[in-house]
């Protein structure tokens, strides 16, 4: 097979429905817009979360106080159990797991979960450990340094 001769399968490919087009495509003229009217126009319609009139309901809810999203500490994580793929005596930190796949961006640091089993002796350097990922790196014979 070449790229030439690449087709979409039988009925999958449906022609663009063309409107406004004469007789015979049951489109033709007002193209299903209808007589008249701000949705008949060019460019008509109304505007994303418009009632009508009616006061929106965006508008009806109070938005205030404070919400930390934007301040929050967003950690990178990765599991105890992705570990197993490094070598024994292996230093793992940010750089080693990006290279690895497991971890995509840094954001705020690196944290550990203790989810699954270890079975390497590894030096894992993260910003946090939680208590369980701690307890099963110095288990194997490995070494959890924060900072």
């Amino acid at each position: 097979m070449k790229l030439h001769e690449l087709a979409p399968a039988k009925g999958a490919a449906k022609a663009a429905w063309r409107k406004g087009r004469g007789t015979g495509s049951g489109n033709g003229k007002t193209a299903g817009k209808g007589h008249k009217g701000q949705n008949a126009r060019s460019g008509g319609g109304v505007r994303p979360g418009f009632e009508g009139g009616q006061f929106p309901i965006y508008r009806q809810h109070p938005k205030r106080g404070f919400n930390n999203y934007n301040f929050a500490t967003r950690y990178a994580i990765v599991n105890v159990k992705d570990l197993n793929r490094f070598v024994d005596g292996t230093v793992v930190d940010m750089e080693m797991l990006r290279a690895a796949g497991l971890v995509r961006k840094p954001l705020d640091g690196l944290k550990v979960l203790g989810n699954g089993e270890l079975t390497k002796k590894l030096t894992v350097k993260a910003a946090v450990f939680s208590a369980a990922a701690k307890a099963k790196i110095e288990a194997a014979g490995g070494q959890a340094e924060e900072g």
